[in-house]
């Protein structure tokens, strides 16, 4: 269980362990009380405004959670996820500041508690982003005992744009084809490295997304050793290194990834 362990001291970012108590509406978040509820999936939404207006981005959340199970092969979230939605920053910071001060301030958390976990939002221009990004964390980290640093922030930034936009649509892509056109790859086992999000700079971001476009979107046989390794780690099976998998199983994994992205569209 050595590798299990290495693996351990890199997973979880803003996925913090907590006995924190639920959300508590008497300590004032919010005051008069929930003003709507809404089940979307394995997401029981609730808001100190009502959601009609975010009833679209739900549905997509629902959605979510069976593009993973599709994708990767994971099992889909059991129990419920919390999901609490405020209606602006003011009231959002102090819920943290109060609950979670230990926490950096984002736009939007996932939180690990001691069982599926809760998401924290507030309504902002990045909402869709910052929901479908966080979502993501709190579908894997449900049913995966963990998950490495750069595969969840990968995989959480394949999935934080719409569904039309995940293959050819993403901010990243651009930059990524020119760099494969100049020969450059980035190095998965230097990502392997990356324990914790101060250690992630932008340009890791974009190259942990790289990697999960070459798996989900590339030779087949990425994909499946990307869904073996998942796999498993659920079963508690060291997992040994994702890069090292892929090396053993696609000869020239270097120049695939070069050719997958010089010849992609957009």
């Amino acid at each position: 269980m050595k590798a299990v362990g290495r693996l351990a001291c890199r997973a979880f970012l803003l996925a913090v362990w907590t006995t924190a108590a639920p959300f508590d509406c008497s300590a004032g978040y919010p005051a008069n009380g929930w003003a709507d509820l809404r089940v979307a999936g394995p997401f029981v939404c609730r808001g100190d405004a009502p959601l009609d207006d975010v009833e679209g981005l739900l549905g997509e959340l629902a959605q979510l959670q069976a593009d993973l199970v599709r994708l990767l092969n994971v099992p889909p979230a059991d129990p419920w996820i919390e999901l609490y939605l405020f209606r602006d920053q003011g009231v959002y910071r102090r819920y943290l500041r109060d609950h979670f001060p230990q926490l950096p301030y984002r736009r939007a958390l996932y939180v690990k508690r001691d069982g599926p976990g809760i998401v924290l939002a507030y309504r902002s221009r990045e909402l869709e982003v910052d929901l479908r990004h966080e979502c993501t964390h709190a579908l894997l980290h449900a049913v995966q005992p963990l998950v490495p640093l750069w595969l969840d922030e990968g995989l959480a930034e394949y999935f934080e744009v719409s569904p039309a936009e995940r293959a050819d649509g993403n901010s990243y892509l651009q930059g990524v084809r020119w760099r494969a056109r100049l020969g450059i790859v980035p190095r998965l086992d230097k990502l392997e490295e990356k324990g914790t999000l101060e250690e992630m700079g932008g340009d890791d971001y974009r190259d942990a997304w790289a990697w999960i476009h070459f798996m989900l979107h590339g030779p087949p046989e990425a994909g499946q050793t990307l869904r073996a390794f998942l796999a498993d780690i659920r079963a508690y099976t060291p997992p040994g290194l994702l890069s090292q998998r892929l090396r053993q199983r696609i000869p020239g994994i270097e120049q695939r990834f070069g050719a997958h992205f010089r010849s992609w569209r957009q």
